[in-house]
């Protein structure tokens, strides 16, 4: 017999692609629903993670001993504003990325916010609140002020506690990425070697030229 013409026309590749991608959603959220209940239940019988206690340890932060009693995976920053009292450090990104929080540790400068407290028990710690001898301001804090090396003032503790290290780093002969012959033993306090070494710490004011001028102002003096 010949071919009869069918009642139902074929569908179309659209129409193909619509109902493929309806089955496709339908069991992706049958699948769903099936798991939710399993899933709940496995959370409800997990048990939450016990809580760490606190620990004493005591601080060495500007010459001054603080008994403190810290949980161990409190930041140095976090210890400092928080349990010890002295908020001039200040907490920018808490990523390790503007150096508003840094501090000295043994000389050397940290980002407060990357470290843990714990990590410093024994060691001396310098802060902002550290640097001036009494009433009287130190030479770089008082350079700050005469080259107005600030404006929002935000950065500026990190900025002095970075800048100090970064004197006795060029005095000491360490060199840095810019030096140009790292065998040298005496390093110029040049502009270049200045903004290489303060390169970690953010000044959103714009404030650089300034803070550049009032280190080569301090360690000329």
């Amino acid at each position: 017999m010949p071919d009869q013409p069918s009642d139902y026309p074929l569908p179309s590749e659209a129409d193909v692609d619509s109902a493929r991608r309806g089955f496709m959603q339908t069991a992706l959220i049958t699948v769903g629903a099936t798991q939710l209940p399993l899933q709940a239940a496995q959370a409800a019988a997990t048990p939450p993670p016990a809580a760490v206690p606190a620990r004493p340890l005591t601080l060495n932060i500007n010459g001054k001993d603080h008994p403190l009693s810290l949980e161990p995976h409190v930041t140095l920053l976090d210890a400092l504003r928080e349990s010890a009292g002295l908020t001039g450090t200040k907490k920018g990104c808490d990523r390790g990325q503007c150096g508003a929080c840094t501090v000295l540790v043994d000389g050397r400068r940290i980002n407060a916010c990357l470290t843990l407290a714990i990590m410093h028990q024994g060691a001396k710690i310098t802060t902002i609140e550290g640097i001036a001898q009494g009433d009287q301001l130190a030479p770089i804090q008082a350079a700050f002020m005469e080259h107005d090396a600030f404006q929002c003032g935000y950065c500026t503790p990190g900025q002095i506690c970075s800048a100090l290290a970064c004197i006795d780093e060029i005095r000491a002969g360490t060199a840095s990425a810019v030096t140009p012959n790292v065998r040298e033993q005496a390093i110029a306090f040049t502009d270049p070697e200045i903004r290489e070494r303060m390169s970690g710490n953010l000044c959103r004011c714009g404030a650089y030229n300034n803070i550049v001028a009032a280190i080569r102002t301090t360690a000329k003096a």
